[in-house]
């Protein structure tokens, strides 16, 4: 199959509507496309053998582990602290999805643990006979160190800033939004899972949705994130959520939650409700860090992706909640660059308000958004078009390092960077109600 073909047909018979549905997705001139990074199936590898392998948290002490087969196996994960022994046996869920003429692979889910902090599991995924892999658990308490990175997509630019992520000393890592840009084509969602899986497998992945994971074609296929909803469960069910699009998790001393762009979000949807109950339950104590993650920026100085309603109108919806709450920082993708604003609130610098940083730019065939609005404002403090991806260092429950690194430095060469100070320990900024 030759998928750039089909692509382009696709592309081209539902392009007009899909752009009205999602909202201005087109809404700048682009770059050309680029080629896409194909990973294809092992050749060594059977029916039964695991592939797409990842992680998420779920709750404080447990992880899913997810991955996919050509043929029906057990939904069985054995997992030890030792290398090579027999462990623990644990048995999950199988399911899969149709797409127009797509028929997924066998998806299966099994939650493991309780587990302990900082400590390396080694496990397999459906038989004795199948590949041990490992992964190392949060820890339970600072320092925690996440890995962020937005539009990530599967590129030879992809490939780099995974590599440099790979490199680093992270704990976690933290996705806002367009994950494989499959755009319909969904063998390029077990592309990106293969991609993606030498990580994924190791940490676990916490990820939320983008306009690239709506895949929703009118008349066609009328049920949005079909996709990413299969291959992508997050713990939303754990912070009292109705939607895998939105939820929230406690995580070493910081809270974060991870909201929909795509999906409602004014003041009478699930969501807002859901956000405001969530806000109001963070116990500082516990969690001194907040943070949030969107796709679609708040807060932009870039020509790409201006005048938008996932933009306007949530930032109208939901910006107060995070204010008043005291967030600490909000991440949003979209937008493919870099761009670090001060503590913002209704436009203007708050030293009691989150600090927004656009980190959009993890590789994807889109290319770059190289053009900014002139002159710079001033909440504008940092920004680049460069590729890259961002560290988040949360040292104790007062300080806290963001790092942001170019891609195309050979080296891990830190290009911005900011030390941060928790605003639950400012006297001056407490949580308003």
């Amino acid at each position: 199959m030759d998928l750039r073909w089909l692509r382009l047909a696709l592309t081209f018979a539902v392009a007009l509507a899909f752009a009205g549905s999602i909202g201005g997705v087109y809404s700048y001139n682009r770059p050309p496309m680029r080629k896409d990074l194909i990973v294809r199936h092992l050749e060594d590898l059977d029916d039964s053998s695991p592939q797409q392998v990842h992680i998420s948290s779920v709750g404080e002490d447990k992880m899913r582990i997810s991955w996919i087969t050509d043929s029906s196996t057990p939904a069985t994960v054995e997992y030890t602290t030792t290398s090579g022994a027999q462990g623990t046996s644990v048995t999950g869920t199988t399911s899969s999805y149709d797409y127009l003429r797509y028929k997924s692979g066998e998806i299966h889910e099994v939650v493991i643990g309780p587990l302990n902090p900082n400590t390396v599991y080694y496990y397999r995924c459906g038989s004795d006979s199948a590949p041990e892999l490992s992964f190392k658990t949060p820890p339970a308490q600072f320092p925690i160190n996440f890995a962020v990175v937005g539009d990530l997509g599967q590129t030879d630019w992809t490939n780099s800033t995974l590599q440099h992520i790979a490199e680093s000393n992270y704990d976690m890592l933290l996705l806002p939004g367009d994950l494989s840009y499959a755009d319909f084509i969904q063998p390029l969602w077990d592309s990106f899972g293969r991609l993606v899986e030498p990580l994924a497998s190791q940490r676990p992945w916490m990820v939320t949705q983008g306009n690239h994971e709506v895949e929703k074609i009118p008349l066609i296929h009328k049920e949005p994130f079909t996709a990413y909803n299969a291959r992508w469960r997050m713990p939303f069910e754990e912070s009292g959520s109705d939607s895998n699009l939105y939820y929230s998790f406690d995580v070493a001393g910081v809270h974060v939650i991870m909201l929909g762009s795509y999906t409602d979000f004014g003041p009478t949807s699930s969501q807002y409700s859901w956000l405001q109950a969530d806000l109001g339950k963070i116990d500082r104590n516990k969690t001194p860090w907040t943070v949030v993650l969107i796709h679609a920026p708040w807060y932009n100085t870039n020509t790409a992706h201006q005048g938008e309603k996932e933009s306007i109108d949530m930032k109208a919806s939901m910006e107060k909640l995070l204010y008043q709450a005291r967030v600490d920082v909000v991440f949003a993708g979209h937008v493919h660059a870099y761009e670090r604003f001060t503590r913002v609130y209704n436009g203007n610098n708050d030293n009691c308000a989150p600090v927004y940083i656009n980190i959009g730019d993890g590789g994807n065939r889109e290319g770059l958004a190289s053009k900014y609005q002139n002159p710079k404002p001033d909440i504008s403090l940092y920004r680049e078009a460069s590729f890259g991806h961002g560290e988040l260092n949360v040292v104790n429950s007062t300080n806290a390092l963001w790092t942001w690194h170019r891609n195309d430095d050979d080296e891990a060469v830190t290009s911005d960077s900011l030390w941060l100070t928790s605003l639950s320990s400012e006297p001056a900024c407490k949580v308003q109600n």
